[in-house]
């Protein structure tokens, strides 16, 4: 799929998401849906395909508020999923595919000085992204929309003060297929991160690496993951401080209430986020397009890559919304 392609089908996504919240009372039908979005019931059929490689219906299924709080009612203790899918321990949740390693304390004060990195501006199935990489792994990803480029590239200047920023789109392409494959195939382990952050924040986001595709947590929940069972309000600045967004999944962090709270990068973008990673997750889809209760995340297999603890690092970036 070409760039163009892929960015044009996410621009029809979130204009349909858009006119299902406005229009949830009313239960519009995927008829609906395509008329609303100028196509066909058949091409809004194919466009789902091959933007998720679920069908429009799971999709939709998938979106409402309900299923939301259904994941919220059905969540377990982290560690409690962790160890009933046969895993050795926490923090290998996370698609087992990502390593996370925090920059050390020196590295941290010196906010990057004689590092350099580099950046490009890709397409993913939820818009254009900015990703930087350093030779150690990825240290920023970010959505361009709703902000343009220019102010994208002005956050990973603002994180990395003391780095000399070098576009390069070659360098970074491999590590944006990598966190985004197509619908359908299989993900490739091992993507490196190298993020960060003080020790709270990387606490934070160590839990969130637990949270597995299709499940959401709270605020609250993290804060007990992490043994601080009072510090609901300051998870929630760190979960807006990731600096790897989509990676380490801010966007499966809801309100206690069921709905679904902040997010940097638009809530129409967090809601296709969700509403995708469960219905991929869910049970493959009957004869008559129906779909069984979700399943429970795979158990390790040998060799995976397991999530490395992150060191130790002092100060603290700039908080955000995410």
């Amino acid at each position: 799929m070409s760039p163009e392609q892929l960015t044009t089908d996410y621009a029809r996504i979130e204009r349909a998401i858009r006119y299902l919240d406005r229009e949830r009372a009313a239960a519009p039908s995927l008829a609906d849906v395509a008329e609303h979005v100028g196509l066909s019931e058949a091409h809004f059929q194919r466009l789902f395909t091959r933007w998720a490689g679920i069908s429009p219906k799971r999709f939709l299924q998938h979106r409402t508020a309900e299923v939301v709080k259904r994941l919220l009612r059905e969540r377990r203790p982290l560690l409690d999923v962790t160890y009933e899918a046969g895993l050795s321990g926490p923090g290998r949740l996370h698609d087992l595919l990502v390593n996370a390693e925090a920059v050390t304390p020196g590295e941290y004060q010196r906010a990057g000085a004689g590092l350099t990195i580099r950046y490009g501006f890709h397409p993913t199935p939820f818009g254009e992204c900015l990703i930087a990489v350093t030779p150690r792994g990825v240290c920023h990803l970010a959505f361009v929309a709703p902000v343009t480029r220019a102010q994208a590239l002005e956050r990973l200047r603002h994180d990395w003060g003391g780095a000399a920023l070098m576009a390069d789109q070659a360098a970074t392409r491999g590590a944006a297929a990598q966190a985004f494959p197509p619908p359908g195939s299989a993900a490739v382990p091992g993507l490196a991160l190298h993020v960060k952050g003080t020790n709270f924040q990387l606490k934070v986001w160590r839990a969130l690496l637990e949270v597995p595709p299709g499940s959401v947590t709270t605020y609250g929940d993290l804060a007990a993951a992490i043994g601080d069972p009072n510090a609901a309000r300051a998870v929630g600045t760190a979960v807006g401080s990731n600096p790897v967004s989509y990676l380490i999944p801010c966007h499966r962090v809801i309100r206690a209430s069921g709905e679904l709270g902040g997010y940097a990068w638009g809530p129409d973008r967090k809601r296709a986020m969700l509403a995708l990673e469960s219905g991929r997750s869910a049970a493959p889809e009957a004869v008559d397009g129906s779909t069984s209760a979700a399943v429970r995340p795979p158990a390790r297999t040998p060799g995976s890559p397991r999530v490395a603890r992150p060191a130790s690092a002092g100060g603290a970036p700039r908080a955000r919304s995410a």
